[in-house]
C-alpha cells in the first residue's frame, strides 16, 4: 500500500471530521423518495406526485416496469400504474438508486470519464445483484440492487479532491488513480451512506465488500455485491484471480458454486439481461 494513498485517504477523513469536505449529498428528489418510503401510510396517488417533479426518472421507472424484467405483457403508460406493477418499497428503491446517477459526473476528461465507468459497472453489478437475490436468498431484490449501486458511492469524494488538487488527472497517471481509489473508497463510502442515513444492512457494504474472505453467519447484501462483482470481473475491475475463487466463502452462502458463469450455469443470465436493460 503506497503511504502517499495512505495518507491521502487520512487527510480526506480529517477534512469530513472537521467539516472542511462536504460529503456529496443525496439529490432532492432521493430526500423525498426515502421520506415518504419510511411512511407506511403512504400511497400510490400521493408517491406519484412526488416523482411528477422529476419527469426523467418517472419515464424511467415506466419503462422498468414495462421491461422483460417484470414479465408482464400488457404495456402501461401511467405513473400510477408503473408503481402498482412494481410495488412501493421496489420504487422507492429504483427511485433512489435512479436519483444517485446524476452525482457520477466532473468537469475534467480523465475524472468524468472515471465516474461513468463507476456508474457503468454500478449498474452491471444491480442487474446480477437483483438476480442472485430474488433466487438464492430471502432478501429483497430491489435492496440489493441498491447496495451494488452504492457499493462504490466512496469514489466521489476521491475524485472531486483529485479533481481540485490537480493529482492523477493525467491519463498517463490512471494506474495511480486506481490505487488512491482502492485505498480510499471503501471507508469513504461507510461515511458517506453514514450521513444519508442508509440502514446498517446496507451501510456496511462499501467496506465489508472489498474483504472476501469474510466469516459471517448468514448471506446479507454484502456477499450479494461480492458475488455480482465477480460475476462482472473484467480487465478493468478483475479483482480476484480465479483460481483463488473457492476461497470466497460468500459463494457457499447462497448456496453456489465458485464458477466465472454462474448466471449462465442456472439459466440466468437472460434473466440478467432483461435487468440490465432496465437501466440503460
Amino acid at each position: 500500500m503506497s503511504r502517499t494513498h495512505q495518507q491521502i485517504t487520512e487527510h480526506l477523513l480529517d477534512l469530513i471530521d472537521t467539516d472542511e469536505l462536504i460529503l456529496p449529498t443525496l439529490p432532492e428528489v432521493a430526500l423525498r423518495i426515502r421520506e415518504v418510503a419510511n411512511d407506511p401510510n403512504v400511497s400510490t396517488r400521493e408517491l406519484s406526485e412526488l416523482l411528477g417533479s422529476d419527469p426523467a426518472i418517472s419515464a424511467r421507472l415506466i419503462r422498468i416496469a414495462n421491461s422483460p424484467l417484470m414479465r408482464s405483457m400488457q404495456r402501461i403508460d401511467s405513473l400510477p400504474a408503473a408503481i402498482n406493477r412494481l410495488g412501493m418499497s421496489y420504487s422507492c428503491n429504483l427511485v433512489m438508486g435512479l436519483a444517485m446517477e446524476q452525482l457520477f459526473q466532473a468537469t475534467s476528461d480523465v475524472v468524468d470519464d472515471r465516474l461513468r465507468q463507476v456508474w457503468q459497472h454500478s449498474t452491471e453489478l444491480a442487474a446480477v445483484a437483483s438476480v442472485l437475490a430474488q433466487h438464492y436468498t430471502r432478501l429483497k431484490p430491489d435492496q440489493a440492487t441498491l447496495a451494488a449501486l452504492v457499493h462504490e458511492i466512496g469514489v466521489l469524494p476521491v475524485l472531486a479532491y483529485v479533481e481540485e488538487h490537480d493529482l492523477y488527472t493525467r491519463w498517463e497517471e490512471s494506474a495511480e488513480l486506481d490505487q488512491l481509489i482502492a485505498v480510499a473508497h471503501p471507508v469513504l463510502g461507510e461515511r458517506i451512506l453514514s450521513a444519508w442515513r442508509f440502514p446498517d444492512n446496507l451501510l456496511m457494504v462499501p467496506l465489508e465488500h472489498v474483504n472476501q474472505q469474510r466469516v459471517v453467519d448468514k448471506v446479507d447484501y454484502v456477499d450479494i455485491v461480492i458475488v455480482a462483482k465477480l460475476q462482472c470481473q473484467s480487465d478493468g475491475y478483475a479483482s480476484l484471480p480465479e483460481e483463488d475463487w473457492h476461497t470466497v466463502s460468500a459463494f457457499s452462502r447462497l448456496g453456489l458454486n465458485a464458477n466465472r458463469d454462474v448466471l449462465e450455469a442456472t439459466g440466468l443470465s437472460e434473466e440478467m439481461q432483461a435487468n440490465l436493460s432496465a437501466w440503460q
